[in-house]
């Protein structure tokens, strides 16, 4: 009898000693959520951006003097799932700051949730102005669209010399319809003139249609600021035909499937960009990339790039605030000032969106090749 009461009291001594150190065991991290597509349509994204939030770990594993503990969860490049995964990372996680999601239309789906909560966001990519316009939690790595479009349109006209212009445009995608219309916007207030725009949708193989409409307005360019597969697609159907002009598009496209899928075809298309290695200016790209390089096993790329300065920035904010507060996080990031992050330097304004520089990228010789940069 006395014996079995004893091993009851040593039972609930362990019970108590063991609930005693869950909470301090957590208290010993600070967890930063992710919400990434690992799979479906824009997997390379995800997959790109974890690989770079992964590095930028493994030089900053720690903040406060407590250790960093990563949550990545998967949106499956779907809207919904995206919601559901800034729920999950608030409310069971208790993440104190989200990096995400990579496309523009799913992180606009989480932002509303980390927003009411009260938890910064950073996305590494979501370049739509909507993504952070009416939010005082929501932040971005990467310049936005207007910025890009112009940049874009200037660099047609000015370095390409075109004087007309054909827009394909993905419907499916707000990013794609955004910077088309920026673009074409500063195109014709430079004296240019848009001769074809035609429309196709995420999923679509089949770009004869639209390359018809090209084909028949003969213009110096075509601008298509859509996604990578789809992009990869229509040059190899375009070059098919004997459209042999300059293809020019967005940060979107610039993933290393493009040159997979598209081959031959894809060699000369631009971009406007946020990164390239040979345009690294500070210390910390310096050593992210060569971080990167030896870790991976192949070139840094931009997603990667942009991902880790969203983690840089974050925890750069949690230790200026001293806190974990989300409230002071968040006035931390706004204070940011000339932050010398990979993809350059970095000042956060206001209203959640850096002011920074741009490149120039092209793919030449199955690579994706640094052209110029562009200050704002």
């Amino acid at each position: 009898m006395q014996r079995r009461r004893f091993l009851a009291v040593l039972a609930l001594v362990g019970f108590a000693l063991a609930t005693a150190a869950g909470p301090a065991a957590a208290q010993d991290t600070i967890k930063i959520g992710a919400y990434l597509p690992m799979t479906g349509a824009v997997a390379a994204y995800g997959q790109m951006e974890w690989d770079g939030i992964q590095i930028a770990h493994e030089m900053k594993p720690e903040v406060l003097g407590k250790k960093i503990e990563l949550v990545l969860v998967d949106t499956k490049s779907d809207k919904i799932e995206a919601a559901n995964a800034v729920s999950r990372l608030v409310e069971k996680e208790k993440v104190v700051g989200i990096i995400g999601e990579a496309i523009s239309g799913n992180t606009m789906a989480g932002n509303p949730i980390s927003e009411a909560a009260k938890i910064p966001s950073v996305s590494p990519t979501a370049t739509n102005p909507l993504v952070t316009q009416g939010k005082k939690y929501a932040f971005r790595a990467c310049f936005i669209d207007p910025f890009q479009g112009e940049v874009a349109a200037r660099f047609a006209i000015n370095e390409l010399k075109a004087k007309t212009a054909a827009v394909i445009i993905d419907i499916a995608q707000d990013y794609c319809v955004g910077l088309a219309n920026f673009f074409v916007k500063e195109f014709v207030k430079l004296g240019g003139k848009v001769v074809s725009t035609t429309y196709i949708q995420t999923g679509d193989q089949d770009f004869s249609a639209q390359l018809s409409a090209v084909q028949a307005t003969n213009p110096d360019i075509i601008y298509a600021p859509n996604y990578y597969t789809e992009d990869a697609l229509m040059a190899k159907q375009a070059r098919d035909l004997g459209i042999n002009v300059p293809i020019l598009t967005g940060d979107g496209a610039q993933a290393d499937p493009l040159i997979e899928i598209g081959g031959k075809a894809v060699e000369e298309m631009y971009f406007t960009g946020h990164f390239h290695k040979e345009a690294a200016s500070t210390d910390l790209g310096k050593e992210y990339i060569k971080r990167f390089e030896e870790k991976k096993g192949k070139e840094a790329d931009a997603f990667g790039a942009l991902a880790a300065d969203a983690y840089f920035l974050l925890v750069e904010a949690i230790e200026k605030a001293g806190s974990t507060d989300g409230t002071k996080i968040r006035d931390a990031l706004v204070g940011l000032q000339n932050f010398p992050g990979v993809s350059g330097i970095i000042t956060m304004q206001e209203n959640g969106n850096p002011i920074k520089s741009m490149v120039i990228n092209k793919v030449k010789d199955g690579k994706f090749v640094y052209v110029t940069t562009i200050n704002p």
